[in-house]
């Protein structure tokens, strides 16, 4: 049998970090089995789902590399399907019409709470004459749930968990105006798209049950269940903004790699040994549902920024350069030209060793693109003093009569520049590349001279210096 696994975000929000994990955990569930990964927006919320919201989610799945198989099904447009399968309930005898008013079962929820009890349908129109029907009253269809027993959830991660069928009141499967509910339609779309294995937070474990009970009185096959532990922020409580619960696209704007949040939303809540960094390939090959843990994980955001500088060390350069090209032209306000991205993706090397996001490798980018003369921050113009600036007049005279300009013949130069005024290499280097970036962080000094070029390494550093050429 193939599994087909499946994602059903509704489209009245952003694509959330419990969401994004659940896409992948199906995703992985489904690419490791060689099987099928669909997606279907639940719209059936007509006020709350946007066509922005949509986007987010398609596109947030993109941007994780998420991708699914066949078209999106949009739930709303199988509505007649729904309806159908109430019907077939009614004709069957397991649901049944309900002409209960408002009145009333603001009556049974009070009742419910002064008891102590949950609260629920009473059943009250379950075994009612037709004589008794109210003229003028439209009713919602209800499903006739079995009222004695237990409900029994074959659960992957959970194990098996038993619900009373006392419990669970008669839902509602057919509103008042005839359209159908999240209940009915999500088992009838499951059933209808071949859904084999459902990957889900445990959040949904009493839906799961009214599921099951639906698929039962159908006499349809239920899908396997894996109902996942959700997501809590470092000090346990439920993850909320504060903790991290925003937008997948949020992240991305933050300069986190898609990579970097597979593997992050891998771990947690799943485990293979005492693996940290998991490769996409190696995800798809190890995954199973028996390693998925039953306790809340705990978002952690340095966990994942070291994580994330992990893989922006071990990225391709071209990549990179890429990603950093629209957030310079952001922040500079100016067209990066594919001249400047070739001399980013030249110093890569250097620049992605501290770097914990695309922001921040963007910004230590900064210096390659400035036009002269260079801005200074504070930290910079402190050490470009008097004196530093005639040692750079001169580190500058020596530079201007090299033959080449390679990096050994750089350093060699400096150092010898560096003898020849009595100093360690550190005093003539922290000016050089105050000079030379306009800050006191860069990559190795002899790196940005090679990458920036002899005319204009030598113009910024006769800037720092208000110097001009010796003749």
């Amino acid at each position: 049998m193939t599994v087909v696994t499946r994602f059903a975000p509704s489209p009245t929000g952003f694509l959330h970090i419990g969401g994004a994990r659940t896409a992948l955990f199906n995703w992985l569930y489904a690419r490791h089995n060689g099987g099928k990964f669909l997606l279907r927006i639940e719209d059936t919320d007509r006020e709350r789902s946007t066509d922005e919201a949509i986007q987010a989610i398609l596109d947030g799945m993109k941007w994780m590399g998420l991708d699914w198989d066949g078209d999106p099904v949009y739930q709303f447009s199988r509505r007649d399907r729904h309806v159908e399968v109430a019907n077939q309930l009614l004709a069957d005898g397991n649901a049944y019409y309900c002409y209960a008013s408002k009145e009333e079962l603001a009556e049974m929820r009070e009742k419910a709470r002064e008891e102590g009890r949950p609260p629920g349908y009473d059943g009250r129109w379950r075994d009612r004459d037709p004589s008794e029907v109210p003229e003028g009253v439209s009713p919602v269809v209800r499903f006739k749930s079995p009222n004695e027993g237990s409900t029994v959830i074959q659960d992957a991660v959970q194990g098996n968990v038993t619900i009373a069928n006392a419990q669970l009141d008669d839902l509602i499967l057919l509103r008042a105006d005839g359209t159908p509910t999240y209940m009915l339609s999500v088992i009838v779309d499951d059933h209808d798209m071949g859904v084999t294995d459902i990957i889900r937070g445990d959040d949904h474990l009493t839906n799961a049950a009214r599921q099951l009970q639906l698929y039962h009185a159908l006499g349809w096959d239920a899908p396997r269940m894996a109902h996942i532990p959700l997501i809590h922020g470092p000090d346990g409580a439920k993850l909320s903004k504060r903790h991290g619960a925003l937008g997948i696209e949020a992240y991305r704007d933050m300069g986190y790699l898609p990579e970097a949040m597979r593997n992050y939303l891998l771990r947690l809540g799943w485990s293979h040994g005492n693996d940290e960094i998991i490769s996409t390939e190696q995800a798809i090959e190890w995954f199973n549902l028996e390693n998925i843990g039953k306790s809340a994980a705990r978002f952690d955001f340095d966990k994942l920024e070291n994580l994330n500088g992990h893989y922006i060390r071990e990225g391709d350069n071209a990549y990179l350069a890429s990603l950093v090209r629209p957030v310079l032209a952001q922040k500079t306000g100016e067209n990066v030209t594919d001249e400047q991205i070739s001399l980013i993706e030249k110093a890569m090397n250097g620049l992605k060793e501290r770097a914990k996001s695309v922001i921040s490798l963007a910004e230590s980018s900064l210096f390659l693109i400035a036009k002269r003369p260079l801005a200074l921050d504070s930290k910079a113009e402190k050490l470009l003093d008097a004196d530093a600036a005639a040692i750079l007049s001169r580190v500058a005279d020596a530079l201007e009569g090299l033959s080449g300009w390679e990096k050994e013949m750089l350093e060699a130069t400096v150092r010898e520049c560096a003898e020849s005024e009595g100093l360690k290499l550190g005093k003539i280097a922290q000016p050089l590349r105050a000079a030379l970036t306009g800050t006191t962080v860069s990559p190795g000094i002899f790196d940005v001279l090679e990458v920036l070029g002899r005319d204009e390494a030598i113009g910024r550093i006769r800037d720092a210096a208000k110097s001009e050429p010796t003749t």
